[in-house]
């Protein structure tokens, strides 16, 4: 299993799509994002070392992951 670090938004995004399936990344609050980021039993980076910039970035790309794939639904 790859170690995930808060650089790796697509491969932390597609991980929370896995753990929370059915969930609207739009909806989750920046905490809520943060534990469950850090909560991956893959994550290995820094817990405190996010800034907004990464928590967004981890959102928009599971919001679009999670768009694809109803569009190919």
């Amino acid at each position: 299993m790859m170690e995930l670090y808060w650089e790796d938004d697509y491969a932390i995004a597609v991980a929370l799509q896995r753990a929370h399936p059915g969930v609207d990344p739009l909806a989750i609050d920046w905490e809520t994002l943060h534990q469950w980021v850090v909560d991956l039993p893959n994550f290995a980076d820094d817990k405190s070392a996010v800034g907004l910039y990464l928590l967004e970035a981890i959102q928009k790309e599971w919001y679009e992951e999670v768009a694809a794939n109803e569009s190919a639904a």
